[in-house]
């Protein structure tokens, strides 16, 4: 499955890696029970809800989506520690020939994992990989459960509020953490 960047982007999403039946449609996000495109539009990023064959539209707002692993299996637990290691050396690579402003990672396993970070948490990271920011956002999978959808807007909104992205929604408006401005 191909990422979806280009260089100089604002933020650039990072999963985990492709789930097998993304794979087989060839777009990101494409299961029926993940709520990225929902949180993406919901907490400002997007001016309407994307469907998985859009992806290719986030360049045009300076967003792109890669992964840590590129190999896809049906459950990131099929991931051996040392894939997530590789994944983690790859996409500094790849991010610092892209230069990204933001790298948003989708999920704090998977950014502990590639990156040795055990006391990560949700929210801004101090590290800076390949010349990027870092955000870890809760995992937008359906499987979530900690994350019911407004949390999850809620917590894609505090990032975009911290790139400086405007509101594309509508929704909401431009205040602290995603809240109307006023």
């Amino acid at each position: 499955m191909d990422d979806v960047v280009a260089e100089h982007l604002d933020v650039v999403f990072v999963g985990i890696n492709p789930g097998l039946a993304s794979a087989v449609r060839g777009h990101s996000f494409s299961t029926p029970g993940n709520r990225m495109w929902p949180a993406l539009h919901r907490s400002g990023f997007t001016p309407h809800r994307f469907r998985p064959e859009q992806e290719r539209d986030l360049l045009g707002l300076g967003l792109g989506i890669t992964s840590i692993v590129r190999r896809p299996t049906a459950r990131a637990s099929e991931l051996t520690a040392a894939e997530y290691v590789q994944g983690g050396v790859d996409l500094v690579r790849r991010m610092a020939a892209l230069r990204p402003k933001w790298l948003a990672f989708l999920g704090v396993t998977g950014y502990r994992a590639a990156f040795g970070a055990a006391d990560a948490g949700v929210g801004r990271q101090s590290a800076v990989i390949g010349g990027a920011r870092v955000w870890v956002l809760p995992n937008p999978s359906g499987l979530n459960a900690h994350y019911p959808p407004a949390a999850l807007a809620v917590e894609f909104a505090r990032l975009r509020v911290a790139t400086g992205l405007p509101d594309r929604s509508g929704l909401i408006g431009d205040g602290p953490f995603g809240q109307p401005a006023g």
